[in-house]
């Protein structure tokens, strides 16, 4: 061995035990495995999964939808943690992202994804115009969050960027053997998406509809919108309903049920902003 290779090797063995005894080692490590801890994985059938973000008050739950030629992913999160590991343990097949509304909490991990779709009423919030602040959507990532090590929100950034595809409602997504219809389901927000698989009766529902308080009050929502959209998707043949938050213990009925309270709502003359919040047992609206 030359004296300059082994001096080399010397240092090396030198800075590891360094770091070692320092817990650099064990830091990185730890790190690495909080990050992986962040998302929990759940299966559905054999080409359909749920991500969920448990450990972040709002539950997000985002939807992989592998099909024989293409995958769809249906949000993607806050963007803490990178979606795209986790979905390339599933599927090494090309993957579509599509949010079902521009908010913070769905588009965080857009990305890492150079293919998605998005409705053209809420293009400008791709492009800087978003109503709420960066501090303000800062804020909202670090409320009741058990944040993985390493994680600085001080650097977080809402997603920008331009659409492969603009959405309007209507489109049909073909990913080989399975046929996803878009819903345009305005009301939470302008160009709010719900996603109609017909052959397997899912619908999945993003912030439309879901097991908690829904949010109908910010200037940006239309509750006179929110019971027409709510109303289309309690007409669908659905057998299953998946929320982008919160419990997934939720069925069809609820979609009647909301539609409904809405239609009493609006009876009463209180659907619109500012009419306080009503509760419904297992679910509520804030307007």
């Amino acid at each position: 061995m030359g004296l300059k290779l082994g001096l080399a090797i010397f240092g090396m063995q030198y800075c590891l035990k360094s770091f070692l005894d320092c817990g650099i080692i064990n830091i990185i490590s730890e790190t690495q495995a909080d990050m992986k801890d962040w998302f929990t994985i759940d299966k559905i059938d054999d080409t359909t999964y749920i991500i969920s973000e448990y450990r972040h008050w709002e539950e997000t739950h985002c939807y992989l939808l592998i099909g024989s030629e293409r995958c769809l992913l249906i949000d993607t999160g806050l963007g803490i943690c990178n979606i795209y590991d986790e979905v390339r343990k599933l599927t090494d097949k090309h993957v579509i992202a599509v949010a079902t509304h521009i908010h913070w909490d769905h588009i965080g991990g857009h990305k890492y994804f150079s293919d998605f779709y998005a409705h053209k009423a809420e293009l400008d919030w791709l492009n800087g115009k978003f109503p709420l602040s960066k501090q303000t959507v800062r804020d909202m990532v670090i409320d009741r969050c058990d944040f993985p090590e390493g994680f600085d929100v001080s650097k977080y950034e809402m997603f920008q960027g331009t659409p492969t595809k603009v959405l309007y409602g209507g489109e049909i997504i073909d990913l080989g053997d399975r046929m996803i219809e878009v819903l345009h389901t305005p009301g939470h927000s302008p160009g709010h998406l719900c996603f109609w698989e017909r052959e397997r009766g899912h619908v999945f529902t993003g912030d439309l509809i879901y097991k908690d308080t829904l949010f109908a009050y910010y200037p940006s929502t239309d509750p006179e919108a929110y019971l027409r959209s709510l109303k289309a998707i309690a007409e669908l043949p659905s057998e299953r309903l998946f929320p982008a938050h919160h419990s997934l213990d939720i069925r069809p009925e609820i979609a009647i049920r909301m539609r409904d309270a809405f239609r009493e709502l609006k009876a009463q003359g209180k659907l619109h902003h500012g009419a306080g919040t009503y509760r419904y047992g297992d679910w509520a609206v804030w307007l």
